[in-house]
């Protein structure tokens, strides 16, 4: 096996973003939807993301909860929670912490290869005066020591979305405040007629 590769879809990309636009003064978090794919051992395909929680991001009853209904869901499409994506409340906090680690942990065991992504809020911050193609948001994969260790400048090429003008797309819909319309477990769990799966957001 050479080096891993995540290709995340343009709709999986923008959702997890916007959720964390949503809930600025909060931390959030979301699962990776996906598979290897079966052209490339070496890439990992995300295909789809679900916005988690934007309270009590590590309470476990309900973390536990959402990813058995969510493993469920995708399973029978043939696809697993390959990764994790963490926001963090302050600006200012590129670090990934212990809830970040925790989770990512957990998903490693069910999928070796996942992923972590913390969002880069200074990159999301600049992306309106120049548009770039690569993700606002850092890579972080374990390490032999099974340590989460950040990808470095390289992850412009180990981290890519699937449509190139995926944060053209984004930026459009954070103008014009599709964020609003996202629902994640939190509210899900609170009304039960939220829908965590989001099937309307990008009609």
């Amino acid at each position: 096996m050479g080096e891993l590769r995540y290709e995340i879809s343009q709709d999986a990309y923008i959702k997890l973003v916007l959720h964390a636009q949503k809930h600025k003064a909060a931390a959030v978090n979301g699962v990776l939807i996906g598979r290897v794919s079966p052209r490339n051992d070496d890439v990992v395909e995300v295909t789809d993301s679900v916005p988690l929680f934007h309270s009590h991001l590590g309470l476990l009853p309900n973390l536990e909860i959402s990813l058995i209904l969510i493993e469920e869901h995708y399973s029978a499409q043939g696809l697993f929670i390959v990764g994790y994506f963490h926001a963090n409340e302050r600006y200012d906090d590129a670090e990934l912490n212990g809830v970040a680690k925790n989770i990512g942990d957990h998903i490693c065991r069910y999928f070796p290869q996942a992923a972590v992504l913390l969002l880069d809020s200074k990159k999301l911050e600049v992306l309106p005066k120049k548009i770039d193609q690569r993700p606002v948001m850092q890579l972080y994969i374990r390490d032999a020591s099974k340590n989460w260790k950040l990808v470095g400048s390289d992850s412009g090429s180990r981290l890519v979305t699937k449509e190139p003008a995926a944060n053209t797309l984004l930026l459009d819909y954070i103008t014009t405040e599709k964020w609003q319309g996202i629902v994640d477990f939190d509210d899900h769990l609170d009304d039960l007629s939220k829908d965590w799966l989001n099937p309307e957001l990008f009609k």
